[in-house]
């Protein structure tokens, strides 16, 4: 089954086919937990809302238009984790506290060759300041940055899990890396070209 596309996937585990459903938790499983730890705090009830995504994905068994299988995973786990928040009586928003790779959100760092000590600690160093200044946008843009470089998802995908329009989607991460740019560039760290 490897190599298959999330619609085939589905579509099999739709018709009776319960491995195939194994490949899409898998596929997602890991990055669905990173995504919730970010709103809990706390891997093991990120772990335990993320199966119980997946569990209600697979008891249901929705409609998912073609090629939305993936945004429709994350915004069920959104939601499951703004009802535990209200259950929690402890609702922070989303956070990149948990995130252990930033690679995804580049154009801020030189390009370094990682094969020396001196490069490998001015990458570390840059991806500090890059978390550091994440951490302290607003939520709302932290999760558009997150869903669009982090988790690959298009626009539509993001606007889709968020519960926006788009345009929103456009409008959070142009002010995110402006953001994120005046911060950066007064931490010394220069955009590189693209």
């Amino acid at each position: 089954m490897h190599g298959r596309s999330d619609d085939e996937l589905y579509s099999l585990f739709l018709s009776g086919k319960g491995e195939a459903y194994d490949e899409l938790m898998l596929r997602y499983g890991d990055s669905v937990t990173v995504f919730l730890n970010g709103y809990l705090h706390n891997v093991h009830d990120a772990e335990d809302l993320m199966i119980e995504a997946f569990a209600r994905i697979m008891v249901k068994k929705p409609l998912i238009r073609v090629g939305g299988f993936k945004a429709y995973l994350f915004r069920t786990a959104r939601n499951l984790a703004t009802r535990f928040h209200s259950i929690q009586k402890n609702a922070e928003m989303f956070s990149i506290d948990s995130v252990e790779s930033l690679d995804a959100l580049t154009g801020y760092s030189a390009i370094v060759d990682k094969n020396t000590p001196e490069k490998k600690l001015q990458k570390k160093e840059e991806r500090t300041a890059l978390y550091s200044s994440l951490e302290r946008i607003d939520p709302e843009l932290r999760e558009a940055v997150w869903l669009i470089y982090f988790e690959d998802m298009s626009y539509a995908e993001a606007a889709m899990v968020m519960n926006v329009k788009v345009k929103r989607i456009d409008y959070l991460l142009q002010k995110a890396k402006e953001i994120l740019r005046v911060d950066l560039e007064s931490k010394g760290l220069k955009r590189t070209s693209r």
